[in-house]
């Protein structure tokens, strides 16, 4: 547990002081900047602040060391507008004042302030060093600004340093997050040293973005050129296998990690749990969480919301409410994202309540957590409220809505009936909001027109579709169809259920059945024939439940 701050201000200022008379400040480790470290760290503004005036009033604070200190902490707690001050204040014609910004700016997630700043120092016709470089590419790979990115690789390649093993390897970040994997290993070879730093680079970028054998590959060039993969390197292969489905592999990997001596962190325990959640093998999460607890590696925030749909999945409130309890143990319930997936699992569960509380309890919410509430509402009939969240989120909260919360908001409109306020809905989406309608979007709408009985409508709507129809949107149709005993849109409806699915019985037995139900027991009797011939799968209907 840290002290009070006031406590070690006073005792930092003391110990300055006497250095100061026996001047010997110079030569011992600096105290006031240990203080504004301590400062920055906390994010405690106000007695960073006593700190700069007491520099200023002793004449301490034009010293280049605790100025970029003062930086430092400003740019920390968010204060771009005093971190800027100071910059202003020091010799135009030092260089490390700009090295000192940037990479203040940079460090603390400042990316635009960090280009803008690089531009405006090139303006004024000085040179960048590779700590400004590397600084300002790295701001361009957490944007993934690519037109810049390469504007600045000019730059490097016009210094001819781009052999340098720090400004290679953040050109290796940065083109790996923007997907230029060409330009990744013309990088690469260029380096003229590849550190483990680089290497870990360049097989993380191709691991998580989809490239796992590739990764795989470079892993084992790396080991045979004598580089022992570290937690980096590990943690990225545990993820790229997991992200691309080879839960197999992730898991392999994890044991070999064990076998060659690297102690797995809270990253490489989440990475495996996420990966088996991801592809429904939610029992070897659950198992694989349990191991992570024996081996005494405590849950992140991340590990919680990333099992959590493990819970929802199959809506197993058991285990969600046990994950529940690890959530408010460890301090992280009220993380946007963990109490997002909470909501998620106990509205998949049946305890709407449960979520509606936890939902109103949150102090800051996100999209997801908006979306989450919403699909809540609407699956379980509360349909009225769903579409009142959703004005509030966007008319009083001014949350910007995502493709997901209109699929939410259109369930909800399906269920009760909104043919009106959906199809409003409907074209504020693309003229309000700028969302394109995609399929699901599309679907709901022509099951939403179908359920009222505008069967011709919800044709001429797949007709305008932009994009090619679906087995759900044919389907939502032909179901229309059956409702409304519409049986020539049911025979068009059925026969591009046909092309998309021709193994299926499913779009055969529905249109067998709307024959049936116009008295076409003939042509009724000649489906059913032909699906017995084909021997086509029928679907069967499941359901479960939670044995106590």
């Amino acid at each position: 547990m840290h002290r009070p701050l006031s406590v070690v201000f006073k005792k930092i200022v003391s110990a300055a002081r006497a250095s100061i008379r026996h001047r010997t400040f110079q030569t011992r480790p600096d105290p006031y900047a240990t203080y504004l470290e301590i400062c920055a760290r906390d994010r405690s503004l106000e007695s960073g602040r006593n700190l700069h005036a007491h520099l200023l009033v002793n004449g301490l604070a034009r010293s280049a060391h605790l100025s970029s200190k003062l930086i430092n902490f400003y740019t920390r707690c968010g204060h771009l507008s005093a971190a800027r001050r100071l910059f202003d204040e020091m010799s135009k014609t030092n260089l490390s004042r700009w090295i000192i910004l940037i990479t203040a700016y940079s460090r603390h997630g400042f990316h635009k302030e960090t280009l803008d700043l690089f531009y405006e120092m090139q303006r004024q016709g000085l040179r960048p060093n590779e700590y400004i470089l590397c600084s300002v590419i790295r701001a361009c790979a957490n944007t993934s600004n690519l037109k810049a990115g390469e504007q600045i690789h000019l730059i490097v390649l016009h210094y001819s340093i781009d052999s340098d093993a720090f400004i290679g390897t953040a050109l290796i970040n940065l083109y790996s997050k923007c997907g230029r994997f060409d330009n990744v290993c013309r990088v690469f070879d260029r380096m003229l040293v590849k550190d483990l730093v680089a290497w870990n680079a360049i097989v993380s970028g191709y691991a998580l973005h989809g490239f796992s054998k590739i990764a795989l590959g470079l892993f084992g060039k790396m080991r045979l050129m004598g580089l022992r993969p570290d937690l980096i390197t590990w943690n990225a292969m545990i993820a790229g296998f997991a992200q691309v489905g080879d839960v197999a592999m992730s898991l392999n990997l994890f044991e070999m990690m064990l076998g060659d001596g690297i102690e797995p962190d809270v990253v490489s325990w989440t990475s495996v749990i996420s990966g088996f959640v991801q592809n429904f093998h939610n029992e070897e999460a659950f198992d694989m969480f349990r191991r992570m607890m024996g081996s005494r590696v405590w849950p992140s925030s991340v590990t919680i919301s990333g099992l959590l749909p493990a819970c929802s999945n199959v809506a197993d409130s058991r285990h969600g409410q046990e994950i529940h309890g690890y959530a408010l143990v460890i301090g992280v319930e009220e993380d946007v994202f963990v109490s997002s997936s909470l909501i998620d699992m106990y509205a998949k569960c049946g305890f709407i309540f449960e979520a509606a509380k936890l939902f109103g309890k949150m102090h800051e919410r996100n999209t997801v957590s908006w979306n989450s509430m919403i699909f809540g509402y609407a699956n379980h009939g509360f349909c009225d409220k769903a579409i009142e969240l959703f004005y509030e989120m966007v008319r009083k909260e001014n949350v910007k809505p995502d493709h997901l919360t209109f699929t939410a908001v259109f369930t909800a409109c399906c269920h009760a009936g909104m043919v009106e306020v959906g199809q409003k809905l409907f074209n504020s989406m693309q003229e309000e909001y700028g969302i394109e309608a995609r399929l699901e979007h599309y679907a709901c709408i022509v099951d939403l027109l179908g359920r009222a009985g505008k069967v011709t409508e919800a044709y001429d709507l797949v007709k305008t579709m932009h994009v090619e129809p679906d087995s759900f949107v044919w389907g939502a149709l032909l179901g229309a169809c059956r409702h409304h005993r519409n049986v020539e849109l049911a025979k068009v409806a059925a026969s591009h259920l046909f092309e998309l699915e021709p193994g299926s019985a499913g779009s055969s037995v529905l249109l067998s059945n709307v024959f049936a139900d116009a008295g076409r027991y003939e042509d009724a009797a000649r489906l059913k024939k032909m699906v017995k011939r084909k021997k086509l799968i029928r679907s069967l209907g499941c359901s479960w439940m939670e044995a106590t």
